[in-house]
């Protein structure tokens, strides 16, 4: 959880950084390539919470935007990476919790120039992993929040988008060995995709 919240405190400070952001950096150009890619009447894109393959797992979405409304479906698996940190209001740090194939919908609305604001459902299920035994159980739960995130175009075409998600369930309990495991009902969780903008179509002049 400490790793994803430093990476997103360094995405942060590079895009604010004022040297960066001066009128003749390289930066700022790439940036201006595209700068009113929010004005598109449609679009479709393709992108991924790319941190996922370095454990080992995956995270796939492909969204349509209409104007200011947007669609996306998406489908994870955590691998390796361990989501219960991210959880609150559970006392317990005696388990591990990884994401297994799972899908979701998700709705949003750009607010502001590249800014959005979303809601989801997502269908999870969770593999619970007692940490002094290694015994595990399956759970599933239906998640359902909401998040903001900014759309950085790199260019005309591949995006960047950190993101805040608030992840909220009903309480469900599933005994593993000698324990109860009992899932946080809220997890708040930094997140960052890469995405391409495959199609799109701008207003005519």
């Amino acid at each position: 959880m400490l790793k994803k919240y430093l990476f997103l405190i360094f995405i942060i400070s590079v895009l604010f950084h004022k040297e960066l952001l001066s009128q003749d950096s390289v930066f700022v150009k790439i940036l201006n390539a595209n700068s009113k890619s929010y004005l598109v009447n449609q679009a479709v894109e393709v992108e991924s919470l790319f941190p996922m393959f370095f454990y080992g797992g995956y995270h796939l979405g492909a969204g349509y935007r209409y104007k200011k409304f947007r669609v996306r479906v998406s489908v994870i698996n955590s691998g390796s990476y361990d989501a219960e940190p991210a959880g609150i209001n559970n006392g317990s740090r005696n388990f591990k919790r990884f994401y297994l194939t799972s899908p979701g919908i998700f709705f949003g609305y750009n607010f502001w120039k590249n800014f959005d604001i979303y809601s989801f459902i997502e269908s999870h299920t969770f593999k619970i992993e007692q940490k002094s035994t290694g015994l595990t159980g399956n759970l599933h739960s239906y998640d359902f929040g909401g998040g903001i995130g900014y759309q950085l175009f790199l260019g005309k075409y591949i995006y960047l988008q950190p993101a805040l998600h608030i992840y909220c369930r009903k309480e469900k309990l599933i005994p593993i060995g000698n324990e109860i495991y009992n899932i946080p009902k809220v997890d708040i969780s930094p997140v960052i995709r890469l995405g391409v903008r495959l199609w799109s179509k701008y207003p005519e002049n």
